[in-house]
């Protein structure tokens, strides 16, 4: 998958600090689109299960996550990717609960859009750079969580949307999403696709991608349930964190002059 890269730099970037988000890999986008899987199982049992409770306190751990993740000086992976997995789960029940209140799907996932276009023209009038590699200050850091959050939410209703109003079901919906996540792919290296736009339009198709592929084994497909199926996602994902960890080589590395402007795209 594609890897935001650098361009020319930017005169009002200063960063402070080392970017404390991983390389993008293949790990990266396994890791990625199984937090997307079990956010929407998890999503699915925990508002089954305690209703109104469990979306509150799924939106407490995610604050206090995003916090944790605000306030460290390093790349830490379990705290990185709890955080990812937790706005995977808390994306889920803000994208569902539209939908509970009666907003059609496709209201929502244009709502959805306005507001992940409107963030990330936001954060590039701001910090004149939307690359991954150039996240190296609290404030960009603050635009990044809020594009993943964003993008979480617009996977999910765009999934939902492919996959109930347009009657495509869960399974062909996720073989779909296959196919459209290798687009941004061979777009950057065979059409010269920047880096940057690639790897946002693959984050945000990994979300319909691993939530399909749930909601088939959950109730379509499989019928393990709601609770079973992120029980299966969860330990899937753990094991890739658990490697990361033992490998330590999901860091990105440190820039050679740490008190230059990082590059822009």
């Amino acid at each position: 998958m594609p890897s935001p890269g650098n361009g020319t730099t930017t005169a009002t970037a200063r960063p402070t600090r080392l970017n404390k988000l991983p390389q993008i890999t293949a790990f990266f986008w396994i890791a990625k689109i199984l937090t997307t899987g079990f956010g929407e199982a998890a999503s699915d049992a925990l508002s089954h299960a305690a209703g109104a409770a469990g979306v509150v306190a799924t939106g407490l751990a995610l604050a206090g996550s995003l916090v944790a993740q605000l306030r460290a000086t390093r790349y830490i992976p379990w705290l990185y990717w709890a955080t990812v997995a937790l706005v995977g789960v808390f994306g889920t029940m803000a994208a569902d609960g539209t939908h509970e209140l009666g907003i059609p799907l496709g209201v929502s996932s244009a709502g959805y859009l306005a507001i992940t276009v409107a963030i990330f023209v936001i954060w590039y009038r701001v910090e004149g750079t939307l690359s991954f590699s150039a996240i190296t200050t609290r404030r960009r850091e603050g635009f990044y969580w809020a594009a993943v959050l964003a993008t979480f939410a617009l996977g999910t209703a765009v999934g939902d949307l492919a996959a109930d109003s347009w009657g495509l079901g869960n399974l062909v919906s996720g073989l779909l999403c296959v196919g459209l996540i290798l687009v941004p792919l061979a777009a950057h290296r065979w059409l010269r696709l920047a880096a940057v736009p690639a790897f946002w339009i693959a984050y945000v198709i990994t979300r319909p991608l691993g939530a399909s592929f749930a909601d088939w084994m959950s109730y379509h497909g499989l019928h393990l349930g709601a609770a079973d199926c992120a029980l299966i996602w969860a330990l899937a994902f753990a094991a890739v964190v658990v490697f990361l960890l033992v490998t330590r080589n999901s860091a990105l590395s440190a820039p050679k002059n740490a008190q230059k402007a990082p590059a822009a795209v």
